[in-house]
């Protein structure tokens, strides 16, 4: 809280903190406000940010006690005034969003599925109120194609990078660390570079939606490329974590930038990338922790949650924020179909709130009205779906013409471990439901 705030408060370590609106770009995050007698989230401007990934670091007071006010005339004194009304638009919008989603007043929760199984999905998909589809996806729609996810135990990318001898197996993707000590992920970019793996089965499932007009964006962690090599154009997607398809100096007066087949062979070179006008070293243009997100991802995100029918989320831990925070983005009534290994997403609505990151996911409370969950390998769940849609047989056909292109062009007919996934038998309708029996274990 700002000096003069009026009252007595403790230190604490820094809290984390959301971009708001536009993202950084647009001055936005959070800061705690007491709102009921607890302490609630509110958008602020960044140069009061508490802690925020987009500046630096800080610590803040959290109030013991505040005194009474009336927190309908303003919720804090100390707020900032960058744009006058649009703070204060912010922060009305924000209020709305915390007692509609956390204490159910003033929304209409239409219910558009007649069952939370897959089944139910595939007759909402087919319906008339079903024209808009935005795909949510992680690492764990590539795996198939032989890249590692980031957390599974065992065998996730981090679990496997005692050879770079990291202080912490997330260094190798933070900003700072990287301008330090850029071999490492280099290194570790030679074995993924992009262009030695073909896309999956999920991959041209959505390039399905697409074709059958019903994907409204492919919004995307992954920096493998795999959706553009599937087919979708820049305009289907959003890549939330940046792309390697192109590369930039990372010298703030310089900025010049490479192509993929430049990085290309200077990874495959084991030179470090350095740039040919200044010297400073040249990273690919995925984000790392520590820096900011693609303008496209807020741009985009405003406009796309706003008329979207359904959500399909794939192979994804949700757990890195912003993106996580998509799946509170749609409206109250969209359904949010999830095709994963295990639960995610359930975040209590209360806390969620407090923390500024939405609603979560309800599979199984007798409130569940809208959220599914397919558990098992993405894969499968994209093959059980298309066959409950009549598009089974144009997905395999579609993925062993795509496979057998990619070979040709490459030389090489070594098959791909996914192009023989589709042959494989549809799980049973058993893991379709959106409720499970307790005690029940994911796969």
């Amino acid at each position: 809280m700002a000096a003069g705030a009026g009252h007595s408060g403790i230190r604490s370590p820094a809290l984390a903190c959301l971009p708001y609106g536009r993202g950084a770009r647009s001055g936005r995050c959070w800061r705690p406000r007491w709102l009921l007698g607890v302490v609630v989230l509110c958008p602020v401007s960044a140069p009061s940010c508490f802690r925020c990934r987009h500046g630096a670091e800080q610590s803040v007071t959290v109030p013991r006690a505040p005194a009474p006010r009336p927190w309908l005339s303003r919720i804090d004194s100390d707020s900032d005034t960058e744009g006058g009304a649009a703070g204060a638009e912010g922060e009305m919008d924000f209020l709305r969003n915390f007692f509609s989603q956390t204490l159910g007043l003033g929304t209409q929760k239409e219910h558009l599925l007649d069952e939370l199984t897959l089944e139910g999905v595939t007759r909402y998909m087919q319906s008339e109120r079903c024209r808009r589809v935005i795909c949510l996806v992680g690492a764990g729609i590539s795996t198939s194609a032989g890249i590692p996810d980031f957390r599974s135990p065992n065998t996730g990318l981090y679990a496997n990078l005692e050879k770079y001898h990291l202080p912490y197996p997330e260094a190798i993707f933070e900003i700072s660390y990287f301008k330090k000590h850029p071999e490492p992920f280099f290194a570790l970019a030679k074995e993924l570079y992009p262009g030695q793996f073909k896309p999956t089965i999920c991959h041209y499932f959505i390039r399905l939606l697409k074709e059958k007009g019903l994907l409204l964006r492919c919004y995307t962690q992954n920096i493998d490329t795999l959706e553009r090599v599937a087919g979708l154009e820049a305009e289907d997607l959003v890549e939330a974590h940046g792309t390697f398809y192109t590369s930039h100096c990372i010298s703030p007066v310089c900025r010049q930038e490479y192509t993929l087949s430049w990085m290309k062979e200077k990874i495959f070179s084991e030179a470090t990338p350095k740039c040919e006008k200044c010297r400073s070293v040249v990273k690919p243009d995925i984000v790392f922790f520590g820096e900011n997100l693609p303008a496209r991802f807020f741009s985009c995100l405003q406009s796309d949650f706003l008329k979207v029918d359904l959500l399909i989320i794939m192979g994804t831990s949700l757990q890195v924020q912003p993106f996580a925070s998509l799946i509170s983005k749609a409206p109250l009534s969209t359904p949010r179909l999830l095709i994963n290994k295990e639960k995610t997403g359930q975040t209590d609505p209360f806390l969620g709130m407090m923390m500024g990151l939405g609603g979560g996911m309800d599979f199984d409370s007798k409130k569940a009205y809208r959220d599914v969950a397919w558990l098992g390998d993405c894969d499968q769940g994209c093959l059980a779906l298309a066959d409950l849609l009549g598009w089974k047989k144009e997905l395999e056909d579609l993925v062993r013409k795509e496979h057998a292109s990619i070979d040709a062009q490459s030389g090489s007919g070594t098959p791909n471990p996914t192009a023989s996934a589709s042959s494989r038998k549809s799980p049973p309708p058993a893991k379709e439901e959106a409720r499970t029996t307790e005690g029940e274990k994911p796969q």
